[in-house]
């Protein structure tokens, strides 16, 4: 209450010594403008006075929110100061997109493309094991041609037991093998691989176009981006191919094989230039 009442009589006594301002006009300097001034001013003075006199309220910083508040200034001045702190510095271009631009977001391509080349290679695994059990039986059909007759005896019993010779051995051998790949479904398997192989795939070599342009507002035409465009069209190829396939037609299944296999070694070849990518992101960006 001193604080105010010292504050109070300041504004007063602030108000009694103020002098009117000057002007050019020589009709303010007349005595009737003189008295309306000090009329303003005793109206002004009486006012500060009675709104002091008549006030009994509690003054506001010494009101108990304000202590509550005063004691958390600290904690929320700690919460609040990243929004205020500049928010481009962590970014690549410009800040236009927020995190978009970020490290994080830029590493997603990368990783996510390291896992598909290992699924790719999981995939073509499982294609190979399908084809050998189309291929097992056109051996087996081979090898029994070349079985010589068994001689019988006149009532058609053999005469002997028989020891199975090595292209018997070989037909039994081959059939275990088969009914082991039929076992493991690797036809539906290799199917269900290769369409998220595809999905994934292409959305995720746009993606890193995309990713690139955010970042620095261009593409960088490269080995790198002409490598990630022709593989994203041999998938494409690839899969346009498995209608004749599934009719059995073989050329089309040789060439989907050798789509694939041209695929994977750029896949390899675009491995080098992709981590000279990851280096440079981390270079010119910053977390998150």
């Amino acid at each position: 209450m001193e604080v105010l009442n010292a504050v109070g009589l300041s504004s007063i006594s602030s108000v009694l010594s103020r002098k009117p301002k000057k002007t050019i006009s020589s009709s303010l300097k007349s005595p009737n403008v003189v008295n309306y001034n000090k009329n303003i001013t005793k109206n002004t003075v009486n006012r500060l006075l009675c709104k002091h006199s008549s006030s009994h309220q509690t003054p506001l910083l010494t009101h108990p929110i304000f202590h509550h508040l005063k004691s958390a200034s600290l904690p929320l001045s700690a919460i609040t100061l990243p929004f205020f702190l500049e928010s481009k510095d962590a970014l690549a271009a410009g800040g236009e997109f927020g995190l978009l631009e970020g490290r994080s977001f830029a590493l997603i391509h990368p990783i996510v493309m390291g896992v598909l080349f290992a699924y790719t290679l999981y995939t073509g695994y499982l294609g190979w094991q399908w084809r050998r059990v189309r291929t097992i039986q056109n051996e087996i059909g081979e090898l029994k041609k070349e079985v010589k007759p068994v001689p019988v005896a006149p009532d058609g019993t053999p005469p002997q037991p028989l020891i199975p010779s090595p292209i018997e051995s070989k037909i039994q051998q081959l059939t275990e093998e088969r009914k082991e790949l039929i076992k493991g479904s690797y036809r539906d398997k290799h199917f269900n691989a290769g369409s998220i192989l595809l999905a994934f795939g292409v959305f995720e070599s746009i993606g890193g176009g995309l990713n690139t342009w955010l970042r620095t507002g261009k593409l960088f035409p490269g080995p790198h981006l002409f490598a990630g465009a022709a593989i994203t069209v041999l998938w494409a190829a690839a899969a346009a191919l498995v209608p004749p396939m599934q009719k059995g037609n073989e050329t089309a299944r040789s060439l989907h094989i050798a789509l694939n296999a041209v695929n994977v070694l750029l896949f390899i070849w675009q491995i080098p230039t992709g981590l000279d990518i990851v280096l440079k992101v981390f270079e010119f960006t910053k977390w998150p």
